[in-house]
């Protein structure tokens, strides 16, 4: 089993296209990643058909079951003739390039992680969703109506009872596009500014005035803003007020400035908050645990998913490039003790920037060839509804 080489970081599957609903999505599925493969990985040169065949088996089994396989089964699974002990050899040459493992002495063998990774980037054919399924995920996501908030709790609800896992969505305040904001007196010292987004996202502030500050002083402030946040994010808004700041000192007199500043810092000072995380269908993770050990790691997968901001800055790695991507097992520490995988994929706004990524969080025996072209497709379709 010599001529070890690099398994290709990215390759891109295309579904067929008579598959897309008119008007829909585009079909074409990008899997990119970003986990350096390493230098001892086998590549399909390695591995004859045989070999390709018995190692295909034994993962099959594991994603199907989650238990061992051993050779006397994979002889009767196998299209070719091949005694137990043949099998047992060839098991034995996967086993030495780091592709499985036996749990036990006396057990079959399982897929290792590297093992996963190979299959997944070298052997696996990424599968095609049906036009219902197509239907499905549009129909069912479009209902949730135009709110940001409810597209995103749906489509991570619809990933999570899809793929039997948790489904996350990791949204970045600071890219939404603004449009107004407004100053509202609610007592002599004190007032609410309001800043509404072009996606109708509004929060609400309370914000202290100096004593004595006249109406006209609220009007004056919201109008300058309004001048320099309209269809800016929340960083480019900023650095734009501030120069018009500079810029206007001796038009504005000196209670609008200090009002102009307190509005700039109330709906930039939040920076712990600028990105939100959603993660829906935490109970499908303990559908059909098979031992105590398996329960063992849901629980350390839940600790996980309480450590928002570690969660959160695992799936903002899927912001850096186009593409569903996925990590599996000790490929990202955060889940390195759960033994989870990551399925996600970016979203984008109207103007085609990436926005948030979503997907879903599981067991390493993901049904990978089904739930890549699920995350996929609900991000792009995620993607039109909040661009139309």
């Amino acid at each position: 089993m010599a001529g070890q080489a690099h398994v290709p970081a990215k390759w891109t599957p295309v579904c067929r296209p008579e598959h897309a609903p008119n008007g829909s999505v585009e079909p074409s599925i990008t899997v990119a990643q970003d986990i350096p493969i390493r230098s001892g990985q086998p590549s399909l040169v390695a591995l004859n058909e045989r070999s390709r065949e018995i190692f295909r088996q034994i993962v099959d089994s594991y994603l199907a079951t989650g238990e061992p396989v051993g050779s006397r089964h994979l002889a009767r699974l196998l299209t070719m003739p091949l005694s137990p002990a043949s099998v047992r050899n060839v098991m034995q040459d996967l086993e030495e390039l780091g592709l499985i493992y036996a749990p036990h002495s006396s057990a079959g063998r399982l897929p290792t992680e590297l093992g996963l990774r190979f299959f997944v980037d070298a052997l696996m054919q990424v599968g095609d969703l049906s036009d219902r399924d197509r239907a499905a995920i549009e129909g069912q996501v479009a209902a949730a109506g135009k709110s940001v908030e409810s597209v995103l709790n749906e489509a991570s609800g619809l990933l999570s009872g899809l793929a039997h896992a948790a489904g996350v969505v990791l949204t970045a305040k600071n890219n939404v596009r603004l449009k107004h904001i407004e100053f509202v007196r609610l007592e002599p010292e004190r007032a609410l500014v309001v800043l509404v987004a072009e996606d109708g996202q509004v929060e609400n502030r309370v914000l202290n005035l100096p004593l004595g500050l006249p109406t006209s002083a609220l009007i004056e402030a919201s109008n300058f803003l309004n001048a320099c946040i309209r269809g800016r994010t929340l960083a480019e808004a900023k650095a734009e007020v501030e120069k018009a700041l500079e810029a206007s000192r001796a038009e504005l007199d000196a209670l609008t400035q200090k009002i102009v500043a307190a509005g700039l810092a109330s709906w930039s000072g939040g920076e712990t908050a600028e990105r939100k995380l959603i993660v829906r269908g935490h109970a499908n993770l303990l559908d059909d645990l098979k031992a105590l050990d398996d329960l063992e790691r849901v629980r350390l997968l839940f600790d996980d998913l309480e450590t928002k901001r570690g969660v959160a800055d695992l799936l903002g790695r899927a912001e850096q490039a186009e593409g569903v991507r996925i990590f599996i097992g000790s490929e990202n520490k955060l889940f390195s003790l759960s033994g989870s995988s990551t399925v996600i994929s970016p979203y984008h706004d109207a103007a085609g920037r990436i926005v948030g990524v979503i997907g879903v969080i599981g067991p390493t025996r993901l049904n990978y060839a089904r739930v890549i072209p699920m995350v996929d497709y609900t991000a792009k379709v995620v993607s039109k509804l909040l661009g139309g």
